[in-house]
């Protein structure tokens, strides 16, 4: 048997529901029994990609914005997913300090935390079609579920 646990949650691209987004995922994460870091890494990586699918993938529009977490023996996936604009650049966009909202005083550094606090971020994005940010956490602990 595969040590593998899956959820899969769908929710308006509303700026109130950012919060949830991260708890949601966290509380999905406790059975991995990670560090207080670790969770913390987890959850701002979360609301990163959750405000760039809200600000930049629908521009304030309310839509429908996906995540699918997967929890592999002991590594955490979050894939964060939206059908909105999507990027015509990734590369450019995932540049540190790059930004289509200037004027929304944006910072630019959405896709830089992320790196920084995930083991691995992939982004899959057509323009029209939307994107999606898959993110990867290995956690340390062993004292998982499936022991």
């Amino acid at each position: 048997m595969e040590n593998t646990n899956e959820m899969i949650i769908e929710f308006d691209s509303r700026s109130c529901n950012e919060s949830f987004a991260r708890v949601t995922v966290a509380a999905f994460c406790t059975q991995l029994n990670p560090t207080l870091e670790e969770m913390t890494d987890i959850k701002t990586a979360v609301s990163e990609a959750i405000t760039n699918a809200i600000v930049h993938g629908y521009e304030g529009e309310i839509h429908k914005i996906r995540i699918e977490c997967r929890i592999r023996d002991n590594e955490m996936e979050v894939g964060i997913i939206d059908r909105g604009r999507g990027i015509e650049n990734v590369k450019k966009a995932m540049e540190p300090l790059f930004t289509t909202k200037p004027e929304q005083d944006r910072s630019g550094m959405g896709f830089a935390f992320m790196e920084a606090f995930m083991d691995e971020v992939t982004v899959d994005s057509a323009p029209g079609q939307g994107t999606q940010v898959w993110m990867k956490k290995r956690i340390s602990n062993k004292n998982t579920l499936f022991e």
